[in-house]
């Protein structure tokens, strides 16, 4: 995003941009707010059916153990949390983070983006809740998922829910998501894959007030950077832009998903997921991720070509 916005605000100073998962269509009355959980219930979806639904309906399953007697404690057992806390609302969040941080992070080969994953997670996942060995035991199911994404290692003896240590320092994003980056991506219609859910800014503006005692600014981004309009305002003043991006990234919804002009070039790919093409490149690779780095690193030879053909006639 800051790619993007670099290259509008500072013509002078960058020859061009690549904006790679770049959601930014994804603020006020431009992007639904139901895209984003849309996209992730689409991820595992595709990878099976059966995983998309035990996922959808283990949510009332978890609420309904948590309020008998002793239900806690088989979450707890279930799930493998470590003793010294446990509440359905902090699990179910613990197992909404692992789909959402896999999704966005399928990737085709093994990553350490924000966890050690496997290659293709969103698919490892699945097959763990596919697995028949386990029966019918849809907390088992849950907690072979889980694992994919907090435990590929397999070193964690327990799962520690009160943990508030911050490894990708995301408390960073969280005041960014309180003042300018104001992207509504909660809502939840009823095919989602988590409990259905409006998004309202209230809420947001609610939690920002409490948590950082501030007044979020969520017009501040498309008055100072644009959106509204972005196709013919980018036709008009903008250039040397590529927007990739993969249409299993959740942020894909409030992305630039087809060309401006000759030189705003949207490259999308459906197998893509989020900022795939900037990763470190591997001889396992798939071709259509080579074939996109390839496309980018032709189209930048390009703009940096005219840019010293144009200093050359300048200086001439």
């Amino acid at each position: 995003m800051l790619a993007a916005w670099f290259r509008l605000k500072y013509p002078h100073v960058a020859i061009g941009a690549l904006a790679s998962s770049s959601p930014i269509l994804n603020f006020e009355n431009m992007t639904s707010p139901y895209s984003f959980n849309s996209i992730i219930t689409q991820d595992f979806r595709s990878e099976s059916e059966n995983c998309y639904q035990v996922i959808k309906g283990s949510w009332q399953q978890i609420e309904e153990t948590a309020t008998r007697p002793g239900g806690l404690e088989v979450l707890r057992r279930s799930f493998r949390i470590c003793k010294n806390y446990i509440d359905a609302d902090l699990l179910e969040g613990w197992l909404q983070t692992a789909y959402i941080y896999t999704a966005m992070t399928d990737y085709p080969t093994p990553s350490n983006f924000l966890n050690p994953l496997p290659a293709y997670p969103v698919k490892q996942m699945c097959k763990a809740i596919d697995n028949p060995t386990v029966g019918n035991d849809t907390f088992a199911k849950l907690y072979g998922a889980a694992n994919i994404y907090y435990n590929n290692t397999g070193n964690a003896t327990c799962f520690d829910l009160a943990d508030d240590s911050d490894p990708h320092g995301l408390g960073g994003w969280q005041w960014q998501a309180c003042t300018e980056m104001i992207l509504p991506t909660s809502g939840n219609n009823e095919e989602s894959i988590f409990p259905a859910s409006q998004w309202k800014y209230s809420g947001r503006e609610t939690y920002c007030r409490d948590r950082f005692g501030i007044q979020p600014r969520p017009n501040w981004i498309t008055t100072e950077f644009g959106g509204h309009d972005i196709e013919r305002v980018l036709k008009r003043f903008g250039s040397n832009i590529i927007f990739f991006n993969g249409l299993r990234d959740p942020w894909s919804g409030g992305g630039v998903l087809k060309n401006i002009s000759e030189s705003i070039v949207a490259i999308v790919e459906k197998e893509g997921a989020h900022h795939v093409d900037l990763r470190f490149s591997s001889s396992e690779d798939p071709k259509w991720l080579q074939d996109v780095r390839k496309r980018e690193v032709q189209i930048i030879s390009q703009w940096i070509s005219q840019y010293y053909l144009d200093l050359a006639h300048t200086s001439s």
